[in-house]
């Protein structure tokens, strides 16, 4: 339980703020705060459930999202993460036999990823339990709630862009 305190004490940002700090501020740490929280909650869930993390999660779910495959640097670009990253995930997941590799025909240093059959079957198992835990830690927010955070956050989105 004492692990449990300290990483939720670790992950409230808000700990940092300031009574006359900007409300700019106040708002970043509780965003940057309930993200950390909900991730943490992900991840751990991911780890204990099926032995697995939440980048094997996302490379799993770009390929699922694309049945006919992704090339590795589309994969690296939609994670967000190097092509030595995307690299290690997939010989893992090559490995298990969740996904394949294979070099396009006509380019043998560009690399086709997709799911297996046995890798689409794992990744339904974890994507059905991964919405079971986001409603778990977000259900309890009425839809009138949600839909005003909605229209806050798309504000916060399209002046970020």
């Amino acid at each position: 339980m004492a692990s449990e305190t300290s990483t939720a004490e670790r992950l409230d940002h808000e700990t940092r703020l300031h009574e006359d700090d900007h409300h700019s501020i106040k708002l970043w740490l509780r965003l940057l705060t309930c993200s950390s929280l909900i991730e943490s909650r992900l991840r751990g869930a991911l780890r204990e459930e099926f032995d697995t993390t939440l980048p094997r999660f996302d490379f799993l779910a770009q390929l699922q999202r694309v049945p006919e495959g992704l090339t590795m640097g589309e994969l690296s670009r939609r994670l967000m993460v190097s092509g030595g990253n995307v690299s290690g995930i997939a010989a893992q997941l090559v490995s298990e036999g969740l996904v394949d590799r294979n070099p396009l025909p006509d380019n043998r240093r560009t690399f086709m990823v997709k799911l297996t059959p046995k890798g689409r079957k794992a990744f339904n198992r974890m994507a059905q339990r991964h919405e079971q835990w986001v409603i778990g830690l977000l259900g309890h927010l009425e839809s009138k709630e949600v839909e005003q955070l909605m229209v806050l956050l798309d504000r916060v989105k399209r002046g970020l862009q």
